[in-house]
């Protein structure tokens, strides 16, 4: 490590209207060293990075590189001091390809496409990334997306990193191949800044982490000095209850029965392959598995998002007692039929809200029909808004901020938030904590059990196996878009073999998926379900 920080910070402010989003922030960061950067969602970490890289200009304090005082007014600035930031939200260009997307505003006065493609593969294969250079980004996964973003900054050989939860879209396998290209980074002298909410990733990856609270700095630590106890002390200045607490199931009576379903993607590749299960009301179902493994199509194939080759989905209705059948149903179809079921998917300004508009307008994409002729009613949406912002303490200037203006975890309170005030009785949520600090991810968890204590039948699809053993109340395993196992997390208080069953489950194929006692008990306890009269029985699981 260097005695002279690579990066200096000296008082840095910035304010946002009456909002102050940094104060008087001293920090540093040294060639040869992975500094964590720790703090509440609107804490003020992505606004500290972008001065840095040039989105934003301090409106006072000054940045020192290698020493010397430097003034950064532009991303052009700061890439010409081999600063590079990867974004938690991606900038991409759908209609171009991926290479076209990493050399994009590169000014060399050459354009050989085929050169920077080679280029781009050879970093793929150095790292082991996945990637199909000529890939279109429309075509891509979320995941691939981030690839992309991470390929771009590698591309442009960055010496100073930055990066905006770059685990947050990444599978595990991928997580530890970009923890070990930022190891052998940070051996080669360069110096790197990763923000992440994910406590153990900062334990096991950094050397340092700084804290930030309400725009303030709080202090810095030496990673193998601490755990994650204090660390969620400083950032929210009293001890917090790092337990979740999974209350019994109430009442559970079938609510949603997926029956037999197949679906293909574009390409026509099988993505589902004969999904059965029953999601009952008052209890919590986690989905757990590899990144791919299906865990989107099955959502999205409920909410009437995806075309179905075959199979059943009907809905139990709790007001009427009878059964919709869902299957290819657009969600239009579906709200007429009075099912009251709400989606948070995992592509949260893709395809949860638009970007550009405000909290206000984002709550009246649920309730436009309100409206009539050309005028629309604004009044309960924005009553909406206030209370989503107060209830969940989103941090925003206000409610007609867009929303691409706030931090990811703050976009995901308003995405829970609207989505909860519907009053489903079936809520689907996709990583719903993605990007979000321990204490709002905590908010999350307890707003999901509310949810189930009052009767709602709730699918989460989650990826980090403790808290979907927490929380669960069964948890149906995902693999190459088949069902390899049902485990009841009750079943044991072995979490570790529990963790490693899962992990097992994640990776076999149906097959081979071993017929364990929590399996085999979960199976039995879910067929033992008197299911309604469809005109077929639930296909046996493994």
């Amino acid at each position: 490590m260097s005695a002279v920080p690579a990066i200096e910070l000296k008082g840095i402010t910035k304010t946002f209207g009456d909002v102050i989003a940094n104060q008087d922030i001293d920090l540093s960061v040294y060639r040869g060293e992975i500094l964590s950067i720790l703090g509440e969602n609107g804490s003020g970490k992505t606004t500290l990075m972008n001065m840095i890289s040039g989105i934003y200009y301090p409106d006072s304090g000054h940045i020192f590189i290698d020493g010397e005082e430097v003034l950064i007014r532009s991303p052009k600035d700061a890439f010409q001091y081999k600063i590079g930031m990867i974004h938690q939200h991606f900038k991409l260009i759908d209609v171009f390809t991926a290479t076209e997307n990493i050399v994009l505003g590169l000014t060399d006065g050459r354009y050989d496409l085929a050169a920077y493609e080679k280029r781009v593969q050879e970093i793929c294969d150095r790292y082991g990334f996945n990637l199909d250079p000529k890939k279109k980004i429309y075509d891509m996964s979320v995941s691939e997306k981030q690839t992309v973003e991470i390929i771009k900054v590698l591309f442009r050989g960055a010496d100073i990193l930055i990066l905006d939860e770059p685990t947050a879209v990444l599978t595990p396998q991928e997580t530890d191949r970009l923890f070990d290209v930022l190891r052998h980074m940070r051996d080669d002298g360069k110096a790197i800044i990763i923000i992440t909410h994910k406590l153990h990733e900062v334990l096991s990856l950094s050397d340092r982490v700084s804290v930030l609270c309400k725009g303030r700095y709080v202090g810095t630590v030496v990673t193998k000095e601490t755990d994650e106890m204090k660390l969620t002390e400083m950032m929210v200045g009293a001890k917090v209850d790092l337990n979740i607490h999974r209350s019994d199931p109430v009442n559970p009576t079938p609510r949603l029965i997926v029956n037999g379903l197949n679906c293909k993607n574009e390409d026509g590749i099988p993505v589902l392959k004969n999904i059965s299960f029953t999601a009952m009301s008052g209890e919590i179902l986690g989905i757990a598995g590899i990144a791919g493994s299906g865990q989107r199509e099955l959502l999205e194939s409920i909410a009437g998002l995806q075309q179905l080759e075959s199979g059943e989905i009907s809905y139990m209705n709790p007001a009427s007692g009878e059964t919709e059948d869902l299957r290819n149903k657009s969600p239009r179809r579906i709200r007429e039929l009075g099912v009251r079921l709400s989606f948070v998917p995992e592509d949260r300004l893709g395809m949860g809200l638009v970007g550009n508009m405000g909290i206000i307008d984002n709550m009246m994409l649920r309730s436009y029909e309100t409206g009539r002729g050309f005028f629309l009613n604004r009044t309960a949406p924005a009553s909406l808004a206030d209370q989503i912002i107060s209830d969940l303490q989103v941090v925003t200037p206000d409610a007609k901020t867009p929303v691409r203006r706030l931090s990811g975890g703050n976009v995901q309170k308003v995405l829970v938030g609207r989505e909860i005030a519907s009053a489903p009785t079936v809520l689907m949520v996709a990583y719903p904590v993605r990007g979000l600090d321990i204490n709002s991810s905590f908010t999350i968890y307890r707003l999901l059990n509310e949810q189930k204590e009052k009767g709602v039948s709730v699918i989460f699809v989650g990826e980090d196996l403790d808290v979907l053993i927490e929380l669960c109340d069964r948890i149906l395993v995902l693999s190459s878009g088949s069902i390899s196992g049902i485990v009841d997390p009750r079943s044991t208080a072995d979490e570790k073999s529990l963790k490693e069953q899962i992990g097992l489950l994640m990776t076999k194929k149906v097959e081979d998926a071993p017929a364990t006692a929590a399996n085999v008990k979960a199976a039995e306890a879910a067929e033992a379900v008197e299911a309604p009269e469809t005109g077929k029985e639930e296909t046996e699981r493994e």
